[in-house]
């Protein structure tokens, strides 16, 4: 297993710059997910570290080894792509030990190879048949199967579980965890559009936008202190709501006011900054009074282990809030929520702030006192 150190690294389409000075350091034997919308770099970025892709500028170490100009092949790396890729003339064990014939491995090697990638994957009944016999999730273990055989140093994952049903991207998903600790800590670089497969999967998150990393670090860290709007917004199932907030005081003592007028006091030590409110569905508590603000339900979605309840505002903005399995609330019900512990505060910019806390509300009464 082996390090992959990005510094500086570029990439550019004639005028077009679509990575833009990535610096990303990855540890020898963690599993990095990079995660963002489509058209963000991730998998250009993947194909560079791979050598698929020319580099611009900046350098691509691999166990401290600057990869820049080292082909391909001699790299230490194994990809796995978003499509099988499969030989439909060959058998499994066939497909899986074609890269080793290829560049002259003996055959009681590659038989013992294949033999432990298809003991590993829990494929060893499928070795004679040919891909048309397989399922969509076999072929994609035939797939990460040929990339083991490689004993690399990183294993590249370009999107493999875009291809299957939901059931299948789930089984998968836990196979390819199960296979990072079965393959002693091996170094693993996932990429994937889907937030939830890179907080499952990752022990650390590259978010990226536009070519640059938003922020990197663990799936927690992120879904709990996120850096900026956008993060907050990518992690996170349902999507964190965002409502935008006008500074106001009382007295010297720093508040919020909501778009329908109602206020609740801030403390904290960045608590003027305060321009938006982000809070997650299960950071809204349904109360009977003294709520921050009331709404009208306009969904409800049950999921069994939870209901979702979508919420108009009094300013025309729908939110979510998540209750408990069982919650009796119906369509065109108004209802009244309170501040829980899941609030975020941002800036001006989107910068997330620090250390800000909502308190109670303020009524007319007291700010007109």
């Amino acid at each position: 297993m082996a390090g992959v150190k990005l510094t500086g690294v570029a990439k550019k389409f004639g005028a077009v710059e679509v990575i833009r000075g990535v610096d990303i350091e990855i540890g020898e034997g963690e599993f990095c997910v990079f995660v963002g919308p489509s058209g963000c770099g991730k998998s250009t970025l993947l194909r560079m570290i791979a050598g698929l892709e020319e580099i611009t500028a900046g350098s691509v170490e691999i166990g401290g080894r600057r990869v820049n100009d080292i082909d391909p092949s001699e790299r230490g790396t194994a990809m796995v792509f978003q499509t099988y890729a499969l030989y439909p003339h060959m058998t499994v064990s066939q497909n899986m030990g074609f890269g080793l014939r290829m560049n002259g491995v003996p055959k009681p090697e590659i038989a013992k190879r294949v033999a432990e990638a298809a003991r590993i994957l829990q494929i060893e009944p499928l070795l004679d048949r040919k891909p048309k016999q397989l399922s969509g999730g076999q072929r994609q273990r035939v797939a990460i199967g040929r990339a083991i055989v490689r004993d690399p140093q990183v294993f590249l994952f370009d999107e493999p579980l875009s291809n299957l049903d939901a059931e299948l991207r789930v089984a998968t998903r836990l196979e390819i965890a199960k296979l990072h600790g079965q393959l002693q800590g091996s170094t693993m670089i996932y990429v994937t559009h889907d937030q939830v497969e890179a907080m499952t999967l990752a022990d650390r998150i590259v978010v990226l936008r536009d070519g640059r990393v938003e922020q990197m670090g663990e799936p927690m860290e992120l879904y709990e202190r996120p850096a900026n709007l956008f993060v907050a917004g990518f992690i996170g199932s349902p999507k964190m709501n965002f409502i935008k907030l006008r500074a106001t005081g009382d007295g010297g003592q720093p508040a919020a006011e909501l778009p329908d007028g109602s206020r609740f006091a801030l403390s904290g030590p960045e608590a003027n900054g305060a321009a938006t409110l982000g809070v997650r569905a299960d950071g809204l508590k349904p109360v009977d009074r003294d709520g921050v603000f009331t709404g009208e339900i306009t969904v409800v979605e049950q999921l069994g282990d939870a209901v979702f309840v979508y919420v108009r505002t009094p300013w025309g903005q729908e939110i979510v809030a998540r209750f408990e399995p069982g919650a009796k609330v119906r369509v065109g019900e108004r209802i009244s929520f309170a501040l829980g512990g899941r609030t975020h505060f941002f800036d001006a910019d989107g910068r997330g702030l620090t250390g800000v806390t909502p308190g109670n509300t303020i009524s007319e009464a007291r700010l007109s006192a």
